[in-house]
């Protein structure tokens, strides 16, 4: 398959330099680029591309704008590229929660990247974004994803009243994955078991992502910090460029960060996560894979597994892209299978299962 890409971009040297990128690989053709998302309507009407290039910070009409219309009107799979600033980080994560499949930053003086390693950041996120193309198209149509159960906002009773002494939640997400943890943590109650999670970004979005979530929902979320006591109520998402482990402290469990290195080309790994909650949690822990590229997660999702966790998958339907939690199906990883808007409830069940098993011994 030859994939046709449009590129948008306000700055003519920009648009030049990934129109080299992308017009080098034998399986990518430059379709059109635009200087706004004026020019780039009619193109992207005319030439129907397969994914598109879109610069967040645009003059006339902004990135986010324009991708909500294409998000709207004439969904499509959308690369961001973005800048490595505050505001940056705050519009590509608001392009990720519009639909946007994955975002590529900009070389610039914050950030220390080779045009190589931009380039080859370029050439992986177009090729994710083509095999999404499937999924974005059933989604549009209502085919995958109902609407979002509704959150359970600060101050509002749970639903579902869960114990949770001695439990714990790990969820580990990529591609895909800030769509599908919001709505994930947007169906736990306030009193659910501490919630670990590893989501493959780089700083500073770990860090704002965890900030924008915070206070949406019926639980606080905060990026996680070295020796943290992991509390109920509490999700905590790994920073970038870390590890997030837990241990066992002497009142529950704590979070352990490091700097080992990458596990499946990761750092966060999803697998350095589940393994840890695999060794020191085993049967009191529920285990989630959400949407993400590639097979992070699967090996130790099956050691959760093993251990005598509860384990559950997103479907194909509902992912954006089924490359982690397809790997983990194929390993034997994944007990139950369901849909995003079925996940939390899922795993509020598990942990009521476990909390009446224990009970009863």
């Amino acid at each position: 398959m030859n994939t046709k890409v449009v590129i948008v971009d306000d700055s003519a040297v920009m648009r030049q330099m990934i129109a080299q990128i992308v017009g080098s690989q034998p399986d990518m053709t430059v379709a059109a680029t635009a200087e706004d998302p004026y020019d780039a309507r009619e193109k992207i009407k005319s030439l129907s591309p397969d994914v598109v290039l879109l610069d967040i910070e645009m003059p006339r009409m902004d990135g986010l704008t324009f991708l909500e219309k294409i998000m709207r009107l004439r969904p499509m799979p959308v690369v961001m590229v973005s800048t490595l600033t505050v505001a940056g980080g705050e519009a590509t994560l608001k392009a990720l929660e519009l639909g946007a499949v994955d975002f590529v930053t900009k070389p610039s003086a914050q950030v220390a990247r080779t045009i190589e390693d931009f380039a080859a950041d370029v050439v992986s996120k177009v090729r994710i974004a083509a095999s999404a193309a499937a999924s974005i198209a059933s989604r549009a149509h209502g085919a995958a994803v109902s609407a979002a159960p509704p959150a359970l906002h600060k101050g509002m009773q749970p639903v579902l009243g869960v114990n949770a002494r001695g439990s714990v939640v790990a969820i580990g997400a990529s591609t895909g994955g800030i769509e599908a943890i919001t709505t994930v943590l947007g169906g736990l109650p306030a009193n659910v078991p501490p919630v670990v999670i590893v989501q493959h970004l780089p700083q500073p979005f770990t860090r704002l992502f965890a900030a924008r979530l915070d206070g949406q929902y019926a639980l606080r979320v905060k990026e996680a910090e070295h020796g943290d006591a992991l509390k109920a109520g509490w999700a905590y998402i790994a920073p970038g460029n870390r590890h997030l482990t837990i241990g066992q402290g002497t009142g529950g469990f704590i979070a352990r960060l490091d700097d080992e290195p990458p596990v499946n080309s990761h750092r966060p790994s999803v697998d350095r996560l589940f393994d840890s909650v695999a060794h020191v949690a085993a049967g009191r822990a529920v285990g989630v894979i959400l949407s993400g590229m590639g097979a992070d997660g699967a090996a130790g999702l099956r050691r959760m597994r093993d251990a005598g966790a509860a384990t559950i998958g997103q479907d194909e339907a509902s992912c954006v892209v089924y490359g982690m939690p397809r790997a983990a199906y194929i390993a034997g990883a994944v007990e139950r299978e369901v849909s995003l808007n079925a996940v939390a409830g899922e795993a509020v069940t598990r942990l009521l299962d476990m909390d009446r098993a224990k009970a009863r011994r």
